[in-house]
């Protein structure tokens, strides 16, 4: 049975200019994704798909716009592709804005893609894990091509990673965002690193800070992880998306053509990767019938937030406790805190009689 919607996120390059603490990704290589096996990928996306679904594609790294002529070219592929199965595409791709060539620059102005850029907000805190080789930061570069896209008119995403050296400032650099005109932030928590009991309180005196600027700054301006809950508390259809399918309608592929569950998980693509998912890219028809177990865990049964919780994605539980089912006390503090917050500075709205 096909897919009416299905996510694939391509490893265009496993460069990177960068050196970021936080990486994920292991040692960095030289490897980069072959036209054909890209193509083949898209082809087995498609096939999963029944005419007139969705297909949502996405370009990583590395750096993916170190390989933005190979991004370019499979994106236009996956447009033919696409219209040709009478399938609706969606193109994603998130990079540092470092990269200013004239490839690089044609596809981040491309107007069928959702372009999102990592910042971590104030400079100095964006320098302190995000650095050149030569040891020295790139957010004033970073901040340049932000300027470059807004100037251009082009609607700029922003990726703010949060992690317990820089928790404290979050609502700082929210603000400083909002002073540069930034008005849609993504922000994502960095389930690697170590969190302390004093990060983890500072994390939802943070939250409290942030969740205020949010409600300021509203209807102009938005912020992830209050937005859904905004959404779900006033029963608004939230976009779906198949992002956190987790192998059932959800496939990332290593420039190797090696098949994961989630982009995240790639790594060095190491083959004793115990959730790397079966064959190559170039070796089947479609991608149908290869799911994951992502069964909710029983435990979360019983949670009085359990319909709005979002500690849904496979990838972060598999990080933090090794099962793809259960999240941590971290997890699930994050989400308890983003409800709490969400309907704290909302009420207002539902409490102020209208004024005729």
């Amino acid at each position: 049975m096909r897919y009416g919607r299905f996510y694939l996120v391509l490893m265009v390059t496993h460069r990177c200019n960068l050196r970021c603490s936080y990486c994920y990704m292991g040692r960095q290589s030289a490897r980069s994704m072959p036209l054909e096996t890209g193509r083949a990928a898209i082809r087995r996306a498609i096939r999963s798909i029944r005419p007139g679904g969705v297909f949502e594609l996405g370009f990583f790294g590395g750096e993916p716009l170190l390989e933005a002529g190979l991004v370019e070219e499979l994106a236009d592929y996956a447009r033919r592709a696409a219209d040709a199965a009478n399938v609706e595409l969606r193109l994603g791709l998130t990079t540092n804005g470092t990269q200013a060539t004239g490839e690089a620059w044609r596809v981040m102005l491309r107007q069928d893609l959702d372009l999102c850029v990592s910042h971590d907000g104030l400079p100095k805190v964006h320098n302190r894990s995000r650095r050149l080789p030569d040891g020295s930061g790139d957010a004033k570069q970073v901040l340049d091509m932000i300027r470059r896209l807004q100037d251009a008119g082009r609607a700029v995403r922003v990726a703010m990673v949060v992690g317990p050296a820089s928790v404290e400032l979050l609502p700082d650099g929210i603000r400083w965002f909002g002073e540069h005109g930034v008005r849609r932030i993504d922000l994502t928590l960095n389930v690697w690193a170590r969190w302390r009991q004093p990060d983890v309180v500072q994390l939802e005196q943070s939250l409290s800070r942030t969740a205020d600027l949010w409600r300021a700054s509203l209807p102009e301006s938005s912020v992830n992880w209050f937005d859904e809950k905004a959404a779900r508390l006033a029963g608004i259809p939230v976009e779906p998306t198949a992002r956190c399918a987790f192998g059932d309608g959800a496939v990332a592929v290593a420039p190797s053509g090696n098949l994961y569950p989630c982009e995240r998980l790639i790594g060095e693509d190491r083959g004793d990767h115990p959730l790397r998912l079966p064959g190559n890219a170039l070796d089947g028809e479609n991608y149908c019938g290869q799911a994951v177990v992502k069964e909710p865990a029983a435990a979360c049964a019983a949670c009085a937030v359990a319909g709005q919780c979002n500690t849904v994605c496979r990838c972060n539980n598999y990080v933090r406790t090794g099962d793809i089912r259960r999240p941590d006390a971290l997890l699930c503090l994050l989400d308890r805190v983003c409800y709490r917050e969400t309907a704290r500075v909302l009420r207002p709205l539902t409490t102020t009689p209208i004024k005729n």
